[in-house]
C-alpha cells in the first residue's frame, strides 16, 4: 500500500532494521553531513536526527539509500514495476473488439492515477506566522557551501502559456526568512516554465512540498517526457491517486499528505548569486546568478518531519535514485531501441558522465547508430561517454566491460567525438553546458565495417571438460 504518511514509513523502515534514530543533539551546520556522509559510504541505515540542534523538526536522511528501502517505498519491487511500465506502453493500436478488451485494464490503471483534488489536507494542519525558512532544519552540506540547501524539494511550476504542470526538482539555497535560490538549470523543464512568465513579463507561482509519501519526492526527479504529469506518474507508482489541495496563497495545488508545504512566486528578471554547493559530481559547482523565490506561506503538519539528502563523492543515497530511475526507463528506452540489451549508468559515473550500452548488433556501424540515437533521446542527451558493448557482454561489471573495451577497440577508428548540450554540472566541459561527448563502439568487428583481418575465437573451455571437473569437484578440497 501506498503512504500517505511519512510517519508511517519511518515506522515501518525502523521495524525491518533499516533506520536509526539519533537522539543526541546534531547540528544542521556540517554535522549532520558528516555523520550521514559516514553511514552512506558503508551501505548504512536511514537516520531520524531528532534533535537537530535548536530547531523541533526531526530531520530524515538517507531514506533511500539501500535497494531495501527503494524497494519498500515503492511497495513492490523495481523489476515487478519495470515490466509494468513496459507492459502499459508497449501497446499497439487496438484493431479488432479483443484488442479493445485487452486494453481496458491499462486504461482503468491509468484512470485510477489520476491526481485526486480535495478540499483539505494535512499539509495545511498548522499555518506558521509569520512563514519564516529559518524555522526549518535546513543543512549546510559541506564546508564552502554558499549557505543553508534545501535538498529534497519537490517544486510545483504551471507553463503560463499552456497551463500544463511541472513537478521538479531543484535545489534552494535559503537567503533569509522569506527568500531563496531557485536552482533551475537551463534544461530544465521549470526553467522553461521560468522563460516563458518572463517573456510574458509575469511572475510565475511556485510551491514546494516536502516529505509525504517518498514515490511523490522519487516522481520529481523521474526523466519523464516533457509535459508528462509528475503527479500522475507518481500515481500509477503508488496504484493510488495522490491527493492534491490547493494552497493558502497561489493558485497551485500540492500533495494533501506532504509534511511541509512553501508557497511563492518568482518574479521576471529578478536574479541573485547561488552556491557555491558541493555537488553529486564530487566538487563544488559554482556560484552563479539564480532566479530568487518568495515565500508567501508556510503551511505544515502538526507532527512533520523534515526530509534531506546531502550529495558528494559516490557512492551516495542519490545513486540509488540514480540505479532506480536506470531500471524503471530501461524498458522505455528499448521500446525505442529495440536492439538494447542492458545498461549500466555507473553510480561513479554521476549519472549523466558515462553510459555502459549492450546491443544485438545486427550490421555495421550498428553501435555508432545507438549511441547518435541515445545522444538525442531527453536526459541521455547530456550523456558525455557512451561505451557500446556486444549483447553477452554484462555491463555491470566493469572488470568485463574494462576487458572487452581494451581488446576491442582501434582507437582511431572505434572512438566517435561529437558536440553538444552537456550538464550544467559539468565542469570539465569546454563552454558551461556545451562541449563535446565521447563514444566508444567496442564491439567485435565485422568485414563489412572494413575490418580486413580476422577476429580472434575468445578462450573458453569445452563444456565436456567442464561437466566433468564440475562433478570432480567437491572430491579436490578447494572450497
Amino acid at each position: 500500500m501506498p503512504y500517505d504518511d511519512l510517519r508511517q514509513f519511518v515506522a515501518d523502515l525502523e521495524a525491518a532494521g533499516e533506520l536509526r534514530r539519533i537522539t543526541v543533539p546534531v547540528s544542521p551546520d556540517l554535522e549532520i553531513t558528516e555523520i550521514a556522509d559516514r553511514v552512506m559510504k558503508r551501505g548504512g541505515p536511514a537516520l531520524l536526527f531528532e534533535r537537530p540542534g535548536d530547531f523541533q523538526i526531526p530531520v530524515l536522511i538517507n531514506a533511500f539509500g539501500s535497494w531495501k528501502r527503494i524497494n519498500m517505498a515503492l511497495g513492490a519491487s523495481v523489476e515487478e514495476l519495470a515490466e509494468e511500465i513496459e507492459e502499459l506502453f508497449r501497446t499497439e493500436p487496438p484493431t479488432t473488439l479483443l484488442d479493445k478488451v485487452r486494453l481496458l485494464p491499462k486504461i482503468a490503471r491509468l484512470s485510477a492515477a489520476i491526481p485526486k483534488k480535495v478540499r483539505s489536507g494535512p499539509c495545511q494542519e498548522v499555518v506558521m506566522d509569520p512563514p519564516s525558512l529559518e524555522a526549518l532544519p535546513v543543512l549546510k552540506c559541506w564546508p564552502k557551501d554558499g549557505g543553508r540547501f534545501i535538498t529534497l524539494p519537490v517544486v510545483f511550476t504551471h507553463d503560463p502559456t499552456t497551463g500544463r504542470r511541472n513537478v521538479g526538482m531543484y535545489r534552494m539555497q535559503v537567503f533569509d526568512a522569506v527568500t531563496a535560490g531557485m536552482h533551475w538549470q537551463i534544461h530544465k523543464v521549470g526553467a522553461r516554465h521560468y522563460r516563458n512568465a518572463e517573456r510574458l513579463g509575469k511572475r510565475i507561482e511556485v510551491a514546494v512540498a516536502l516529505g509525504g509519501d517518498p514515490i511523490i519526492t522519487y516522481a520529481a526527479t523521474a526523466p519523464l517526457p516533457e509535459d508528462f504529469d509528475e503527479m500522475l506518474f507518481a500515481g500509477f507508482l503508488r496504484r493510488k491517486p495522490v491527493e492534491m489541495v490547493k494552497c493558502r496563497t497561489i493558485d497551485v495545488e500540492v500533495p494533501a499528505g506532504a509534511d511541509i508545504i512553501i508557497e511563492g512566486y518568482v518574479n521576471p528578471e529578478e536574479r541573485r548569486l547561488e552556491g557555491p554547493f558541493g555537488d553529486h559530481t564530487g566538487f563544488y559547482s559554482l556560484a552563479d546568478y539564480y532566479p530568487v523565490f518568495h515565500v508567501t506561506c508556510i503551511t505544515h503538519r502538526k507532527d512533520p518531519i523534515y526530509p534531506a539528502t546531502i550529495v558528494g563523492r559516490p557512492p551516495m543515497e542519490d545513486g540509488y535514485i540514480g540505479k532506480l530511475t536506470e531500471r524503471l526507463f530501461l524498458p522505455l528506452i528499448k521500446l525505442q531501441l529495440p536492439e538494447i540489451v542492458d545498461i549500466n549508468l555507473p553510480i561513479e559515473g554521476v549519472f549523466h558522465n558515462l553510459a555502459i550500452v549492450s546491443i544485438r548488433k545486427r550490421y555495421p556501424g550498428h553501435a555508432a547508430r545507438v549511441m547518435h540515437a541515445l545522444w538525442g533521446m531527453g536526459q541521455m542527451s547530456l550523456t558525455k561517454i557512451i561505451i557500446v558493448v556486444d549483447e553477452e557482454v554484462n555491463v555491470h561489471d566493469p572488470a568485463e566491460v574494462v576487458w572487452r573495451v581494451c581488446n576491442n577497440i582501434d582507437p582511431m577508428r572505434d572512438i566517435h567525438f561529437v558536440r553538444g548540450p552537456v550538464d550544467a554540472l559539468d565542469h570539465a566541459s569546454e563552454l558551461p553546458c556545451l562541449g563535446s561527448k565521447m563514444g566508444i563502439d567496442a564491439t567485435r568487428k565485422w568485414k563489412e565495417e572494413g575490418f580486413t583481418r580476422e577476429w580472434p575465437e575468445e578462450i573458453v573451455m569445452s563444456e565436456e571438460v567442464k561437466r566433468r571437473i564440475d562433478e570432480l569437484w567437491p572430491q579436490l578440497g578447494l572450497e
